[in-house]
């Protein structure tokens, strides 16, 4: 049986680190309960039609193992006689009215940003609030204090995440949680799928899963959520999703979820042990305790396949495709936050919520505290990825461990508690499928403008060949190929195209490099990024993705190059 916190050590960065000498333990902060709200109805046209009602999937012993809490959130989507939630419109004018409170309290800057559109054309928005000079990346940069990036609702279907996350604003904005503004910064982004919020679907107006798309960045709304963490440059990152309560669980299992929150954080190839330990120590575990506080119960994330027959469970995924392991990739504290939602309508809603914000401030609250550990850490795990460059192995592909594992499960009919020992899927003792080498850098063909363009939105510094030259790389032969849909812990990836999965050979020369061309440098605090994108053989990368045209646009980089490079404008 593998226990829960079993080898965090195991998916870390394989450079020797200093012993991890935590600071003294010091009394957490309470997180303050957020003021019980009371705000005005929307008028009857800027509420969505009602949408039908969904009768609970289990049975009312269940149900009163999910009391309400004593607080009471009423946003305009959880207004009592609502049965929509808080429309994309009503969003905006919150934001608006909370950014105009914000700037009321001396030293306070507040704004909402435009930061991107999605497909069908709705405006993104983030709230940013801060003790600073002004709320552009420059002057949040200016202030030393760590930014902390809240996201919710990537998914359509899950909103009780963005429902929390206008508490959240409302309490920094003028409420109980204002005084953490002394410490940190907070960017709010409370919507990140307004298509799928609309239609009430996991998938973007395209079809896809935008939180599978945090690497290639095919949607504009990853693509928004990229520029905000490229010219942020946020400390911390927690995504609010919720999961599925009863759907395949129940036909798999004869069971419904118990837990109120499942937590994970970061678990990919090549992470800093610094990052992963200051994840676990730092936050999980203070999460663990605000939580139980609330008499809320708490879990590691988990989910299942779509396969009826397939009864393994498996922790989050470990390819770096999700935001909670790309944003881990650009050296953020990235925090995975489920509540228990899916497919439950407005059941329990109240309840989510106040789960979605006790582990919300919690992370506010752990950042605010840790606000002088972060500011060292950040820059220590900049400077050692960047060191990396040239030197020792990174892993091209890893897997989570098997093991077995006992969760606590609900009988649909009683609502006792039901064990069920499952085949478990540990994401926490990654195995290392493939590794190769760590080159100085990559060079693209000058026809890869595309990939250029991906990498610098992510923060990557790319640089263009101002003459031609030569180098000495390594450059890939394509030794086995086949088509293949994208997969993850669930299964297909919705609306993913089909991917070129390859086995390569490397082949080392001299390479002649035409004026015009790119050169990746390793050397830079987003090297493990860029390992991830341009290694061409997994599923997760550019090319495998089309991203590249082909195995010849890319060159591993094995010596430092001498070229004359220019900055791209």
């Amino acid at each position: 049986m593998l226990a829960p916190a079993v080898l965090l050590a195991a998916c870390t960065a394989s450079v020797p680190l200093p012993p991890w000498t935590p600071p003294a333990p010091r009394p957490a902060p309470s997180a303050p309960a957020p003021a019980v709200q009371t705000l005005p109805v929307a008028p009857p046209a800027a509420i969505a039609p009602a949408p039908v009602a969904q009768p609970a999937p289990y049975s009312a012993a269940v149900a009163a193992r999910f009391p309400a809490p004593s607080v009471v959130y009423n946003t305009p989507g959880l207004q009592a006689q609502r049965t929509s939630f808080t429309t994309q419109a009503e969003i905006e004018a919150w934001l608006r009215d909370q950014a105009a409170s914000a700037s009321r309290s001396p030293g306070v800057s507040a704004a909402v940003l435009p930061i991107g559109r999605s497909q069908r054309g709705e405006t993104l928005q983030a709230l940013v609030l801060a003790r600073a000079t002004g709320t552009d990346p420059a002057a949040l940069l200016a202030t030393g204090r760590p930014t902390v990036l809240l996201v919710g609702q990537q998914h359509g279907d899950e909103p009780a995440g963005s429902e929390a996350l206008l508490v959240v604003a409302r309490e920094l904005a003028q409420g109980l949680l204002q005084p953490v503004l002394e410490r940190i910064n907070v960017v709010i982004v409370p919507r990140a799928n307004p298509d799928g919020a609309a239609s009430n679907q996991r998938a973007t107006t395209g079809g896809l899963d935008m939180n599978r798309d945090h690497l290639l960045l095919n949607t504009p709304e990853a693509q928004a959520l990229a520029r905000l963490m490229r010219d942020y440059q946020p400390t911390v990152v927690a995504d609010a999703h919720e999961y599925t309560a009863a759907g395949r669980f129940l036909e798999k299992f004869g069971a419904v979820q118990k837990y109120d929150a499942l937590l994970q954080y970061a678990t990919t190839a090549n992470l800093p042990e610094f990052l992963t330990k200051a994840a676990e120590e730092w936050y999980r575990r203070p999460l663990l305790a605000a939580l139980k506080t609330q008499g809320l119960s708490t879990e590691w994330y988990y989910t299942t396949s779509t396969d009826l027959a397939d009864k393994k469970v498996s922790m989050g995924g470990t390819r770096p495709d999700t935001g909670r392991n790309v944003n881990g990739l650009k050296n953020a504290v990235s925090l995975l936050i489920e509540t228990r939602g899916v497919g439950l309508g407005r059941l329990h809603i109240q309840r989510r919520v106040h789960t979605q914000v006790t582990a919300l401030t919690s992370v506010l609250a752990s950042t605010a505290q840790r606000a002088s550990e972060l500011g060292q850490l950040r820059p220590y795990i900049d400077k050692e990825i960047s060191a990396l460059a040239c030197r020792e192995e990174a892993i091209v592909e890893s897997a989570p461990t098997a093991a077995q594992y006992e969760l606590v499960m609900l009988d649909p009919v009683s609502g006792a508690d039901k064990p069920i020992t499952v085949d478990w899927d540990s994401a926490l003792a990654l195995r290392s499928i493939k590794a190769r080498p760590r080159p100085c850098g990559y060079w693209l063909s000058a026809g890869s403008s595309t990939a250029a363009e991906r990498l610098r939105l992510h923060g990557v510094q790319v640089m263009r060949l101002a003459e031609s030259g030569s180098l000495l790389g390594d450059s890939y032969s394509e030794t086995a190929r086949a088509a293949a849909a994208r997969q993850d812990v669930r299964g297909t990836i919705a609306g993913s195209k089909s991917i070129v999965q390859v086995q390569v050979g490397l082949t080392r020369g001299v390479v002649d490099v035409p004026r015009g061309s790119y050169y990746v440098p390793l050397n830079q605090p987003l090297g493990n990024l860029v390992f991830a994108a341009l290694e061409p053989d997994t599923q997760s990368s550019f090319f495998a993705n089309q991203v590249l045209d082909g195995l010849q646009s890319t060159v591993r980089v094995i010596a430092e190059p001498i070229l004359k490079l220019e900055e791209l404008p």
